[in-house]
């Protein structure tokens, strides 16, 4: 199963207030969250927290920047790709607790 869904960070995200002056970008963790988050609309459930298998971020991402998440199921793991254009800004893998 292949799941997508969009999402874009405003400027105003608090994220960007200390994450880097002068440079925003947004912080791995808030990536994470997307990731997460959009997992939860793949499965219809709020997902409680999951075990992380492995995550990369690839490039920095600025504000008002439009993303893509895709995930790919594996059984109780999800691939995660987080792409700006065609551009693969994070990617890893989620474990999910399948009750």
């Amino acid at each position: 199963m292949i799941h997508e869904s969009s999402v874009r960070i405003p400027a105003d995200h608090p994220s960007f207030a200390g994450h880097f002056p002068g440079r925003p970008i947004v912080p791995g963790v808030v990536l994470l969250g997307l990731a997460t988050r959009a997992l939860g609309g793949a499965l219809g459930r709020q997902v409680p927290p999951c075990g992380i298998a492995s995550a990369k971020f690839l490039r920095p991402v600025g504000p008002d920047t439009e993303l893509r998440i895709r995930l790919t199921e594996s059984g109780t793991n999800w691939r995660f790709d987080i792409l700006a254009g065609d551009d693969c800004v994070a990617t890893g893998v989620l474990r999910v607790d399948p009750a």
